[in-house]
């Protein structure tokens, strides 16, 4: 079993020892800084510190607890300082499957009830409304009776009037009277007739209404009631805003009201018509397409509304944004949903699904094996790859190791091989992914006589990973110090066991130098690829992978492509990620003219529109403005991308920027040979940034240096790097003027070890105070003029005037100043050397006694490294 010690677990977790101890002794494991740990110790640590949080040990934690602290200082008056301390705890709890099922159910029965409620009162208010009318019509018949009373009455007594009046007139007046008297009856009963229909049509209308809403209401009441019942049936968890829908349900009440407002007040008015705006029922509610980005405007548009509404919505949700802010696609769906709206995901890639589809097909055969060569650096790769190729590669390379990707094809005994020789230094861990990758088996180079080390054991975990078989080859057996059982014993503690032992690698033992073995490895190479039946289509559109890419001076862009199925001739039309171009020649790896380039074949093609990315797919399509349209959007798309990228992470790490005060950045220009060289250096120069000092890349690229470079330092400050390029003329004399650091760099680690010492140089200062001197004091006078003298006596180094002291007593400091002189019996003296007496005056300090001890020091500046 493995066990590894206390500091290099620390070390690996990034935690102290301290610390690491403490844990354990919770844990119930008593451990010292300098013990072991086994692999069950660490994982009764894991569980108990899982548990701690919630977790039940192998399960993943329910519970999790977030601690957040803030110092800031209060100024008290004009001297004093208050230091607050403020302590955020905050705790996330993980519901189970069961309860966010039980919630949900509760929400759903919560709105259901809800919604009863409301139409129970829309009901309710339909039935007083329906009673108001009928109490109205009772109300006017029971007037109208008592109107034809009184009218009765008054006929009565007006008929006993006239009888007595008409006994006192003449027959004419009589006749005149009775025609006056027919006349008034006859107009009394057409205005009764007339108030009688108009009280029966308003009666008749409120009934109608009345009745009209009741049907509405139950109408609603049974559309709902089907709907929650086809919800709760299907089992549909609906995203709605319930104060949206009351707001809703509001606005309709209103507006029927109102309706019935508008009508009657329109009877009353006559032909009082007036125009008016009225405010939408509901809102409206639009389904927006999105794709992977978005800017601020843009949504605004698509959603009908001002830009300024969703800025304000995105600080509502805590993102400082403005109006040409280009959101991703996970901020844009969240901005949608909080707005109401719905949203509809597109894929911007149809155009390029599309030539990929067309690009695909045909029937398959067998092809050759690729096969990639990783391991250690120095431990032997290229060389026995110079081996099979008879060939001298390992010679030319600056400092003895590959730092590009070599792609070889090499006719042998057993047939066409595709060789990948990837680097082994640490730097170039992209490369060997991509190697990985692209490849059908990988061999494992390792050095007999050094064993596995640690690129070794990143090449295993490269051909893990990319589920690749592999062959080990252990090299340099020709050695005297070579011991084979011990390579075989420490790779099988990386789980790669060898066909001897029972495990399912094989191992071949080689010789790069005599060639022996070599073809031993090749059967085996042969064995694996019949075991794996590699097949391609051997014709049509070819489809194969960048492996690298360069400018060349002469011929312009170059990119190394591995063909992986298909065809590919001079003149075919290749999209290259976000390059694409007409082929204009292909050649081998010896730089020979190739007509055609089947599967597994490495070429160099010509003609491409700028230089790739290493790594991308690389594809034959049909129709070049389809070609240069893709292209030019991933172009877009990636630019998009990358400003959303940093434009968030500006926002996140502003309040951390702000906190951690001026940090130094050493900001770098970097031009290399090739693609794969840039991403390694990059990376590379990253990984040194601290927390004091910074590497910042402010441009990058491939070919040699030009007037822009030099123009982007000289504006940026920075240095102009070139990896086995150099600068043109008018670029040099930029740097001259300007007088910017150039440097060239052929071997990698040369280049990462100086800008690294010019990072140490960027550090802040560290400064130490060294003891210089030691004096006890024997004896005090007193002096008139400058007041306590101690006569001491120097045990220890030099005591000098100018340098600061300190006055000790009991081995405590009592009081910390200078020196206000230094005399050596009556002259004064700039320093006393160990063994001398002296008398020593301290500056504004009179208390000093026998027996204290004046010690001298100085504030030295140590250097400080990464």
């Amino acid at each position: 079993m493995a066990e590894v010690s206390i500091e290099k677990l620390a070390t690996d977790i990034g935690t102290t020892v301290d610390r690491l101890v403490q844990q354990f002794k919770s844990a119930g494991i008593v451990k010292a800084a300098g013990n072991d740990v086994t692999e069950d110790e660490k994982r009764v640590l894991l569980d108990f510190l899982s548990k701690q949080h919630g977790g039940t040990g192998s399960e993943a934690p329910k519970r999790m607890t977030l601690q957040r602290k803030t110092t800031s200082t209060l100024s008290v008056g004009k001297s004093k300082a208050v230091t607050v301390e403020v302590r955020k705890k905050r705790t996330y709890v993980k519901r189970s499957d069961v309860e966010e099922a039980k919630m949900a159910e509760e929400e759903a029965k919560r709105l259901a009830e809800e919604q009863q409620a409301k139409l129970e009162a829309e009901k309710q208010a339909a039935e007083k409304a329906k009673a108001a009318a009928e109490e109205k019509a009772k109300a006017a018949a029971e007037a109208k009776a008592k109107a034809d009373a009184e009218r009765a009455a008054r006929a009565e007594k007006a008929k006993e009037a006239r009888a007595a009046e008409e006994s006192a007139l003449s027959p004419e007046e009589k006749a005149e009277q009775e025609a006056t008297r027919a006349e008034a009856e006859k107009l009394r009963k057409v205005q009764e007739e007339e108030i009688q229909r108009k009280l029966e049509e308003d009666a008749k209308k409120a009934a109608e209404e009345a009745k009209k809403l009741a049907e509405e209401n139950s109408r609603r009441w049974k559309e709902e009631e089907e709907r929650r019942k086809k919800e709760e049936k299907e089992e549909v968890h609906v995203h709605s805003n319930r104060y949206a829908q009351e707001a809703e349900d509001a606005d309709d009440i209103k507006t029927e009201l109102g309706g019935r407002r508008r009508k009657k007040s329109k009877r009353n008015a006559g032909s009082d018509l007036k125009h008016a705006f009225n405010k939408p029922a509901q809102p409206v509610e639009r389904v927006v397409r999105l794709g992977e980005t978005i800017t601020v405007s843009e949504l605004g548009s698509k959603l009908a509304i001002k830009a300024t509404e969703v800025i304000k919505t995105l600080m509502k949700m805590g993102e400082m944004v403005t109006i040409n802010h280009v959101l991703d696609q996970e901020t844009a769906v969240l901005v949608v949903e909080e707005m109401g709206h719905k949203y509809e995901l597109v894929n911007d890639n149809a155009l390029e699904d599309e030539l990929i589809a067309d690009a695909t097909g045909g029937k398959k055969a067998s092809r050759a094996p690729v096969v990639t060569i990783m391991g250690h650096v120095d431990h032997g790769k290229t060389s026995l790859l110079d081996y099979i190729r008879r060939a001298k590669v390992a010679d030319g390379e600056a400092g003895g190791i590959t730092q590009h990707i070599g792609a070889y094809s090499v006719e042998t005994d057993s047939g066409r091989i595709a060789f990948l020789d990837t680097p082994g230094h640490a730097a170039f861990t992209a490369m060997r992914a991509r190697g990985a990758v692209a490849t059908d088996i990988v061999i494992l180079v390792v050095a007999a006589d050094d064993g596995v080390m640690p690129q070794t054991k990143e090449a295993v975990q490269h051909a893990k990973a990319a589920g690749v078989p592999l062959i080990v080859a252990v090299n340099k057996i020709d050695k005297e110090a070579a011991d084979l059982d011990r390579v075989k014993t420490e790779l099988s503690q990386l789980e790669v066991i060898s066909e001897e032992w029972g495990g399912e690698h094989q191992f071949v033992n080689v010789s790069a130098k005599t060639g022996q073995g070599v073809d031993e490895l090749l059967e085996a190479i042969s064995l694996q690829a019949e075991v794996l039946d590699l097949q391609a289509v051997p014709s049509g559109p070819a489809k194969g992978i960048v492996i690298e890419s360069r400018l060349d001076k002469g011929r312009g862009p170059v990119a190394s492509v591995l063909i992986q199925e298909g065809e590919l001739r001079a003149g075919d039309i290749m999209l290259c990620g976000e390059e694409y171009g007409r082929i204009r020649a292909m050649r081998d790896e010896n730089g020979k003219d190739v007509k055609v380039a089947g599967p597994s074949t490495p070429v160099e093609i010509l003609g491409l529109s700028g230089v790739p990315i290493a790594g991308e797919t690389a594809i034959v399509v049909q129709d070049e403005r389809k070609a240069r349209e893709v292209a030019t959007k991933r172009h877009t798309k990636q630019r998009e991308l990358k400003l959303a990228r940093q434009q968030k992470a500006k926002l996140e790490n502003m309040f951390a920027n702000m906190e951690a005060g001026d940090v130094s950045e050493l900001n770098v220009v970097l031009k290399a040979d090739v693609q794969g060289s840039v991403q390694a250096i990059s990376e590379s120069l990253t990984k040194l940034s601290t927390d004091e000092v910074k590497v910042n890349i402010v441009g990058s690229g491939v070919g040699g240096i030009t007037e822009t470079d030099a123009s982007l330092a000289a504006a940026s400050g920075a240095i102009v790097v070139g990896f086995n390029v150099r600068a043109d003329a008018s670029a040099r004399k930029v740097i001259d003027t300007e007088e910017i650091d150039l440097r060239y760099y052929s071997i990698i680690y040369q280049l990462i070890d100086e800008v690294k010492q010019a990072m140490s140089g960027m550090l802040a200062p560290e400064f130490k105070q060294e003891i210089i001197g030691l004096a006890e004091v024997r004896d005090v006078f007193k002096s008139p003029k400058i007041g306590a003298i101690a006569g001491c006596m120097v045990t220890e180094g030099t005591v000098k005037r100018s340098s600061p002291i300190r006055v000790l007593r009991d081995n405590v400091v009592i009081y910390e100043g200078e020196l206000e002189s230094l005399r050596r019996f009556k002259d004064d003296v700039q320093e006393v050397r160990n063994g001398v007496e002296c008398g020593i005056g301290v500056k504004n300090y009179n208390d000093v006694k026998a027996g204290d001890q004046i010690e001298v020091f100085e504030t030295v500046e140590v250097k400080r490294e990464l």
